[in-house]
């Protein structure tokens, strides 16, 4: 059983069925419905008509299923050094104990105290002698506006 495609449609026609048009150049036109004949004849565009197979492809319609889906590039990690500390660096720091780390901060800290007390026993100068004085009297009071108690 051959089965002929519609000329404007992009339909199929089964046997005994539609309508055959040859035009003057002897080039053959066949169409399923006279309904597709007339606008043939009237010079429609099928691409922009919604319902043909043509206007369809066009527009990707229903071929959802067949289409493959599209692969994504997988994302591939590089590892940078930091400002300030090179990979290696890094890379050996990683790859410290829990044991040693514990032992490096305890040693930094020690060692900050003991620059903290330095630089104090440094400042400590002798301390002025308290020179009594009277009550306390705020700017407002000097100034003789109100204030106080």
């Amino acid at each position: 059983m051959k089965l002929e495609i519609d000329s404007f449609s992009g339909y199929r026609i089964y046997p005994s069925k539609g309508k055959l048009f040859v035009r003057g150049d002897s080039k053959v036109f066949r169409f399923a419905s006279s309904k597709n004949a007339s606008l043939f004849m009237q010079r429609k565009n099928p691409r922009k008509i919604a319902w043909t197979v043509v206007y369809r492809k066009m527009h990707k319609k229903g071929i959802t299923e067949e289409v493959a889906k599209k692969r994504s590039r997988k994302t591939v990690k590089h590892q940078r050094g930091i400002v300030g500390a090179d990979l290696a660096a890094i890379a050996a720091k990683r790859n410290q104990t829990a044991a040693v780390r514990t032992q490096q901060r305890l040693a930094a800290i020690t060692k900050a105290k003991t620059e903290k007390k330095e630089k104090e026993s440094k400042k400590a100068k002798p301390a002025r002698a308290a020179v009594p004085s009277g009550p306390k009297v705020s700017k407002q009071q000097m100034k003789g506006g109100k204030g106080g108690r």
